[in-house]
C-alpha cells in the first residue's frame, strides 16, 4: 500500500481545490510534484520523510485532481507565482505559516517562485533536476532545443498540443517520460495509473501545456522583474540533479544557482535520470536527511 499512515483529502486554498496527501508528526514538509505526474511520485520518499516531519504532498493546481482553470490570453492562472499562493494559502489553512519545501521538475519552478515572493514562509529549499527557467531560455542552444523540446512545442498555441496528445495520451507519456529509456513497468503501478488517470480527466492537458505557455512568458517577466530588484532565494538551497539526465550535462548547476541564491547552495548529482524520488529513493532521502 503506497502512503501508508497518509489522509488523502481534499481542501479549499486561494479559490482552488487542491487534492492530496498529508501524514507524519514535526516541523510542516511540502512536496511539488512534477509534470505530467501527481504528488503520487512522492510514494517511495514520503513515508520515511513523515517519521520525522509532518508531510504535505498536493497535486499542483491544473495537475493531478486539483482545479484545472481553463486557458487564457496571458496563460495568468498558471503562472508559478499562482501556482506558489495555492500553496502558501494550502500551508496556512494547515496551520503552517513556515515550513520545509521540497520541489522536482515544474513542482521545483514552483517552489522557486514561492522561495522569491513568500521569503518568510520557507525555512529550506530543495529543488530537484531544474536550473531556473530564465537560465533556461537564456542560454537556449541547439541541445537545450533538442533536449527539452516539450518547452517549445508544448508551448505553442491552444488547443494545437492537447488536441495532438489528446489522440492517445497513454502514448504520449510513455514518450514523455522516456527521456532516459524506460518501459511501462518503470512507475509504480498504482502511481502510473494515477498519472494517465489524471491525464484523461477533461482539462488537465490543456492545463499542463499552459504551464509551459506560462513558463515562456508571464514567468519571464516575473523573474526578470525579480532579478531587476535584486531578489533572491534567502534561505538554504539543496540543488539535487540526475546524473544520467541533461541538468547536469548541460549547466554547472551549484554555480547557476548560486547567481540566484543570497544564503548558502549545496548539492549534486544523484545516481538517477530525471525522476529522482523514484529511481534512486535511498540516496535522496539521505541527502534530504542532510539537508533538512
Amino acid at each position: 500500500m503506497l502512503f501508508e499512515g497518509f489522509t488523502l483529502e481534499t481542501r479549499e486554498a486561494n479559490g482552488q481545490r487542491l487534492r492530496l496527501r498529508r501524514g507524519g508528526k514535526g516541523p510542516p514538509l511540502l512536496l511539488l510534484h512534477g509534470n505530467p505526474q501527481t504528488h503520487m511520485m512522492w510514494h517511495p520518499v514520503a513515508p520515511a520523510l513523515a517519521r520525522r516531519f509532518t508531510v504535505v504532498c498536493p497535486d499542483l493546481r491544473g495537475y493531478g485532481f486539483s482545479s484545472a482553470p481553463p486557458p487564457s490570453a496571458d496563460h495568468a492562472a498558471y503562472a508559478k507565482r499562482a501556482m506558489a499562493e495555492d500553496m502558501v494559502a494550502l500551508m496556512r489553512g494547515l496551520g503552517f505559516p513556515r515550513f520545509r519545501l521540497v520541489g522536482h521538475d515544474r513542482g521545483a519552478r514552483v517552489a522557486h517562485r514561492l522561495a522569491l515572493d513568500h521569503p518568510e514562509a520557507v525555512e529550506r529549499l530543495c529543488v530537484m533536476d531544474i536550473v531556473p527557467t530564465l537560465h533556461h531560455f537564456e542560454h537556449a542552444d541547439m541541445r537545450f532545443g533538442l533536449g527539452y523540446y516539450h518547452w517549445f512545442w508544448l508551448a505553442q498555441p491552444h488547443d494545437r498540443p492537447e488536441r495532438m496528445i489528446l489522440r492517445d495520451v497513454e502514448d504520449w507519456f510513455d514518450i514523455h517520460t522516456s527521456r532516459e529509456p524506460k518501459d511501462r513497468g518503470f512507475f509504480h503501478p498504482e502511481a502510473r495509473a494515477d498519472y494517465l488517470a489524471a491525464l484523461r480527466e477533461p482539462g488537465t492537458v490543456a492545463a499542463i501545456c499552459e504551464d509551459y505557455r506560462a513558463a515562456a512568458s508571464i514567468d519571464l517577466e516575473h523573474d526578470r522583474e525579480s532579478r531587476a530588484a535584486g531578489i533572491r532565494i534567502r534561505c538554504p538551497l539543496l540543488a539535487l540533479w540526475g546524473a544520467r539526465g541533461k541538468v547536469g550535462e548541460w549547466y554547472e548547476p551549484l554555480a547557476v544557482w548560486r547567481d540566484y541564491a543570497a544564503g548558502e547552495v549545496t548539492g549534486g548529482a544523484v545516481a538517477s535520470g530525471h525522476y529522482l524520488p523514484e529511481e534512486a529513493p535511498e540516496e535522496v532521502l539521505r541527502r534530504l536527511d542532510g539537508f533538512l
